[in-house]
């Protein structure tokens, strides 16, 4: 939880001394309700050494705390955007049947303890479309760009004596496309999509969002996320889904 709290810290720190330079920026952090399913496998050999998140790992959903930073350049300088999402679980699980992970063959029927650590960490650069602000009075924007997800990733599984552990990192290139409709002053809605698919691996997320400015700069904000990461690469399979509403508390400028 530390570490993750820095990562956090880190982003809002980078964007208060890049506020020197920017034309708007925003802030905010809060917690996301995050329900996993599919399944994760390390150098499998059959569909039996796929783990199940729910039925074989008895992962539940958990609350984690993330973070985002977006700086509004000005001139013809892209618009910078940086999220911070970690993820962890971790639970007491049983198969039905014997299966490989990694190096070591579990048993069946035999409790396992398992943990995985899934976060993600967006940098993305965009630009709004010209003039469509200004055309439609400020009431709605579109925003497209480029975004890099950093993927920190580890995963574990014990049975008595027996110990298997996998951890690494990946950056991946995204298409990035959003959103924001105020009908009002104090609302905007707004809708995020980070997304690509390519050599058969396919990872994207969207956001859906409803932000109310309380008072000055302050804001509050609801929504729901919804990942998907579907990837064979490096003896890792994984084909899961990562959803749930969060809420969050910020501050724009």
């Amino acid at each position: 939880m530390l570490k993750k709290m820095i990562a956090i810290m880190i982003l809002i720190y980078a964007a208060t001394l890049s506020n020197t330079h920017a034309a708007g920026l925003e802030i905010a952090v809060g917690g996301w309700y995050q329900k996993p399913s599919g399944t994760v496998g390390y150098k499998a050999l059959s569909d039996t050494d796929l783990l199940d998140l729910e039925q074989d790992l008895k992962y539940e959903e958990e609350t984690r705390i993330q973070g985002r930073v977006k700086i509004d350049m000005p001139l013809f300088f892209p618009n910078i955007y940086l999220v911070a999402a970690p993820a962890e679980f971790e639970a007491t699980g049983r198969k039905s049947a014997a299966f490989n992970f990694g190096d070591q063959t579990f048993a069946a029927n035999v409790d396992f303890y398992s943990k995985l650590k899934f976060d993600q960490y967006d940098i993305g650069l965009y630009y709004g479309l010209p003039f469509l602000r200004t055309a439609t009075a400020g009431k709605f924007n579109i925003d497209l760009g480029l975004n890099v997800r950093l993927f920190d990733v580890e995963a574990q599984v014990r049975q008595g004596g027996i110990y298997e552990k996998h951890s690494g990192t990946a950056a991946i290139p995204q298409v990035y496309v959003a959103a924001q409709l105020t009908p009002i002053e104090r609302l905007a809605i707004e809708g995020e999509l980070r997304g690509i698919s390519i050599s058969g691996n396919t990872v994207y997320s969207a956001v859906g969002r409803a932000r109310i400015k309380i008072f000055g700069p302050a804001f509050i904000a609801v929504g729901y996320r919804f990942d998907t990461v579907d990837i064979d690469e490096s003896d890792v399979v994984a084909d899961f889904d990562l959803q749930g509403p969060f809420a969050e508390v910020g501050l724009k400028f």
